[in-house]
């Protein structure tokens, strides 16, 4: 599948991202009781958080995906302004080409969160400070400036227009010209009530649906409701010249239409917790398919498991590459099809890192599964949060014990360990140590039974020479595959 090579072989990539950059405030705390003079909800916070967003948050998503990124647009001479070019830095974002204006306030973005009677946090009120007036014609021609000389530079150019004044005629058109000059592609991800003319000769589009209703007035026309989504793309595409119109449907998915023709690239359907950040994860995710030599279809794909991961959580989140590979590696499989390749292992790996967990690893044959088996894989999943499992294979079962082993083919004794909780991964190793599998996967804590010595484990200097470290677990007496086999063979009860 082209979509899976790419992402097996991804590389890093530049991206351009003009826009609208945004603080957002996250003031979190408890809200259990009401004003005494208002029937109004009383928060008292326990905590205030700053992060990127609008155009910095598409920063931050591309950073996420293993993009470089320079920042061009404008903030305020303020606190909060100076507040969230730091913040940028600090991702590795170049932030050089942010301009300063005294005479316009950082756009700020203050969300009060709520929680009642320990139940899940919930947004209750949103205060904005912003302007949306033009920015000023020096601003303009600063952004211009620094725009054209990046275009050596950058593989892909975003705009994120949140209509907050940066992202104006003058700066799209400018933008988008040195970009066909320099044969840079163009992504847009329109603001709500834009007039699209300024974004036409970009190469994509990325409106949501009420995006689209409103740009193309499709309220005005008589079309059926599922002819609606092909009738805006059409409309977009014609007024834009554009290579392809990507519009967002929620669960839907998204309509596609590019040169190929059009269509709906479903999406997984999901527990959606916060739709925030969503668009934004769209745009990076796009951007960063297309430098990678995605098809816009494929390119979608991708987009669309970014966004799915987003909506999960609460508030914005950049989702890493590695976290989207592996829900598009996983998908339609079954939470007990545990099974993977070592290359398909080390992504989930990756993917739990990025996410703050550790890896544990064992390995053993597993032939006939026993009580002391679950006791030890239990000890090992206690140890660290994902457990990955080495198997040993069939011929390297015959080898380690013989010729009658194993007593169960690999595909039933990888079904067997599946079922059970303690395991996260399964890796077959044909070797007659896992040496190969704990190298590549690089495991916090590896794992052997009490039966061995530190010096004996396979692997065990290895994870200590870069801050690893080696457990041995105590095993319950007399439990083993062996000593069953043999009770079996004499006749006694097992």
């Amino acid at each position: 599948m082209p979509l899976l090579d790419t992402l097996a072989s991804w590389r890093p990539f530049r991206v351009l991202v003009v826009g609208d950059f945004m603080l957002d405030q996250l003031v979190a705390g408890d809200a259990e009781r009401l004003t005494a003079d208002a029937p109004v909800p009383i928060l008292h916070v326990r905590t205030t958080e700053e992060m990127a967003g609008g155009a910095a948050n598409v920063c931050l998503d591309i950073r996420a995906l293993h993009g470089e990124v320079r920042a061009l647009g404008v903030i305020g001479d303020d606190h909060d302004g100076h507040l969230l070019k730091d913040l940028l830095e600090r991702e590795g974002v170049d932030a050089s080409g942010i301009v300063a204006d005294p005479g316009r306030p950082t756009t700020v973005k203050r969300n009060l969160v709520g929680l009642a009677q320990h139940r899940h946090p919930q947004k209750m009120f949103r205060v904005d400070f912003e302007s949306r007036d033009p920015i000023s014609r020096s601003a303009i021609d600063e952004l211009t400036t620094r725009a054209r000389e990046a275009m050596s530079w950058a593989d892909v150019v975003a705009i994120e227009d949140y209509g907050k004044g940066v992202c104006s005629d003058a700066v799209c058109r400018a933008v988008i010209e040195a970009a066909l000059e320099a044969g840079v592609p163009v992504l847009v991800d329109p603001a709500a009530n834009a007039e699209y003319a300024k974004y036409a000769g970009c190469s994509a589009v990325t409106p949501n649906r009420t995006e689209a209703e409103r740009a193309t007035k499709v309220a005005d026309h008589d079309i059926a409701p599922e002819q609606r989504a092909p009738w805006m793309a059409r409309t977009l595409r014609e007024k834009l010249s554009c290579e392809a119109v990507i519009l967002t449907l929620d669960k839907e998915g998204a309509w596609l239409l590019d040169d190929t023709g059009e269509r709906r690239v479903p999406t997984v359907a999901r527990q959606v917790y916060d739709v925030t950040g969503a668009g934004d994860m769209v745009l990076a995710a796009l951007c960063a398919g297309r430098a990678n030599g995605l098809d816009w279809h494929d390119a979608t794909v991708f987009a669309n498991a970014a966004a799915g991961l987003e909506v999960e959580v609460f508030g914005v989140r950049p989702m890493p590459f590695e976290r989207v590979y592996q829900s598009i590696l996983t998908q339609g499989r079954p939470p007990t099809a545990k099974h993977r390749t070592l290359d398909e292992a080390r992504v989930e790996v990756a993917a739990a890192r990025r996410e703050g967990r550790s890896v544990v690893f064992t390995n053993g044959c597993f032939d006939l599964l026993h009580a002391g088996h679950v006791s030890l894989l239990r000890k090992c999943a206690a140890l660290g949060d994902v457990l990955v499992v080495g198997l040993n294979s069939d011929d390297s079962v015959a080898r380690l014990k013989g010729p009658e082993r194993p007593v169960h083919a690999i595909g039933d004794r990888v079904e067997v360990l599946s079922e059970l909780m303690s395991v996260s991964l399964i890796v077959v190793f044909d070797e007659d140590t896992p040496e190969r599998v704990i190298e590549a996967l690089r495991p916090e804590v590896l794992v052997k039974g009490a039966d061995y010595e530190k010096k004996d484990v396979v692997g065990g200097a290895f994870v200590e020479s870069y801050g690893g470290r080696v457990e041995l677990v105590d095993l319950l007496e007399g439990r083993s595959t062996t000593g069953a086999l043999s009770k079996l063979r004499s006749g006694a009860s097992a």
